[in-house]
Formats: C-alpha cells, sequence, structure tokens
C-alpha cells in the first residue's frame, strides 16, 4: 500500500507527465465560458463496477420503488437510462477512439482491495442553479482505509489519465460551468472536470466524493422535482438505514455517455494481483504501471 509521501511523490511525477503530454497535444478549452454545453463526441472513464452483492441488495429492494416513483413524477427518460452500475473514478473526454488503450497504458499501479461501506441516498445538480443534469445518488461513507486508499488514488489516476482530454467534459461546460464554484471553475480548466482531486501548493486537496448514481436526468431540476425527490431520498434511507458493506476488488475503463452513465466496458484491473484483461474478448492484456 502506498504511503501519503510515496503517493505525493507519484502525483507530483505525474503532474510533471500531464504538463508535457500537454505542451504536445492540443488541450482546447475554449468551450469554457460558452452559454451552451459542448458537443459530446466521446467520454471515457476510469470506474469500479458495482460487485454482485451490492448490485443484488440494489435490484431487489430500491431499483422497484425508486422506479414506480419516478413515474409518478413523469419522469419517463430516467428509468430507460442504459447504466453499467459503478462508482466513478475520473472521467476525460476525447473523440479518439484509441483512448481507451491510452487509458491502459498511462494508468498508474491500482490501489488495494478497498473494504468500504455504500450509505445514504442523496439528490445533487451538476451546479446549484444550473437546472440540469442532476442525479440521484447513493453515498461511500467517508471513513476506514478503503475510503483513504480510494481518495489517495483518485489523486495519481487523475494526474495520470486527464492529460489525454481533448478539452472540457461537456457536462462541465455551459449552465454548469456559469453556475460553478471557482474552484470547481479551477478544476474544470485545469484537468477537463470538477470533483477530483489534485495535488496544489504542495498538497493534495479533496474535491472528491465518492458515489454511486441510480438516476441520470436532464429534466429541469425545479422546486416540485427537488422536493419529491427529497421524499424519495428519504424513503430509499429508510429502506437501507444501515447502507451496504462491501469491497471493490477491481477497476475497469468504460465509455460514458454525456450525464456521466458508463455505455460499455473495455478492461478491467484487479486490484488483488494487478492482472487486466479486455472485458469483450475475456483475453489478458498487458498492464504495466510505472
Amino acid at each position: 500500500m502506498n504511503t501519503p509521501r510515496k503517493t505525493l511523490a507519484a502525483t507530483v511525477l505525474g503532474l510533471g507527465c500531464l504538463l508535457a503530454y500537454a505542451a504536445a497535444h492540443a488541450i482546447d478549452n475554449s468551450a469554457i465560458g460558452k452559454p451552451e454545453f459542448r458537443e459530446h463526441k466521446a467520454t471515457y472513464g476510469l470506474v469500479y463496477r458495482l460487485p454482485k452483492d451490492v448490485t443484488d441488495v440494489l435490484d431487489s429492494q430500491i431499483y422497484p420503488p425508486l422506479r414506480e416513483r419516478l413515474l409518478k413524477l413523469g419522469l419517463v427518460a430516467e428509468p430507460r437510462t442504459f447504466n453499467l452500475q459503478h462508482v466513478t473514478v475520473v472521467h476525460l473526454h476525447n473523440a479518439d477512439p484509441s483512448t481507451p488503450q491510452k487509458m491502459l497504458s498511462a494508468l498508474p499501479k491500482v490501489p488495494p482491495v478497498l473494504k468500504l461501506t455504500l450509505k445514504n441516498f442523496y439528490n445533487t445538480e451538476a451546479s446549484a442553479g444550473a437546472g440540469a443534469p442532476w442525479w440521484f445518488d447513493l453515498g461511500v461513507v467517508k471513513s476506514g482505509q478503503g475510503f483513504t486508499d480510494m481518495m489517495s488514488y483518485n489523486t495519481v489516476a487523475t494526474a495520470a489519465l486527464t492529460p489525454l482530454r481533448d478539452g472540457p467534459l461537456p457536462r462541465c461546460t455551459g449552465p454548469v460551468y456559469a453556475n460553478m464554484s471557482d474552484a470547481a471553475k479551477e478544476l474544470t480548466r485545469n484537468v477537463g472536470v470538477s470533483g477530483v482531486n489534485v495535488v496544489k501548493d504542495g498538497k493534495e486537496t479533496a474535491s472528491h466524493n465518492p458515489h454511486n448514481t441510480l438516476v441520470y436526468s436532464m429534466t429541469k431540476y425545479d422546486a416540485r422535482i427537488q422536493a419529491a425527490m427529497k421524499e424519495v431520498a428519504d424513503e430509499m434511507n429508510r429502506i437501507l438505514p444501515n447502507g451496504i458493506e462491501t469491497q471493490f476488488k477491481d477497476v475497469s475503463i468504460v465509455e460514458i455517455g454525456f450525464m456521466g452513465n458508463v455505455l460499455r466496458e473495455f478492461y478491467r484491473i484487479s486490484l488483488e494481483d494487478g492482472t487486466a484483461w479486455d472485458v469483450t474478448s475475456g483475453q489478458p492484456v498487458k498492464f504495466a504501471p510505472k
């Protein structure tokens, strides 16, 4: 397991690689500050796919009443949105279809198996006042070694992978960017996405808020929806008051839709032994982190 000093050293090295890559490859930030969202072409990400012990609970106890509540609210598209259930590490936009392979090559050493508790359903807007997108999420308990390791890995993975972007994440532009905090705007300008950890003034930040998203929506997040979805969150928290204890044993490179929903998986890397394989073919692939 990495010590904080080793993690920071790896992060600084990663930031150096970031600057070198950016010098050689144009990153276009011209969409930042425009009123409309940047056109979405292809987003890729690094995520932890939810293990079966978690999806079994969500599928049996949460999704049935959740879908019923959504339909009663007139939210028809939301239950139909495809998503491979996951917790995100980092997302990046690049129209180049070879990006997943480049991500695998750039990926730093993976963390150890993460022992975590998923707990507390809540709603969140991409940025307050933007109207959309918004999400219905299940949080990760922010304590324990598993959470600490998850946060540290977010820092090094962000440094290693975001240089592969071609510009900001489209959902972080337009009205979302206009309503962001100054800190989130700085992250969007510097690494193309908000809500990630970076090294600033020699210290690791803690902007990352790991969670699993159950509902992705582009419906306007007005007062009616906010009030109704608050009641939904309260109901789901009564169903699972103690959350779900689990272990994340692998991490995956995936393709992602505009709202952050995972569309397909390319590669999976074991947190137990560092082996990697192509999910489609089932064949092993080279993973040799520096």
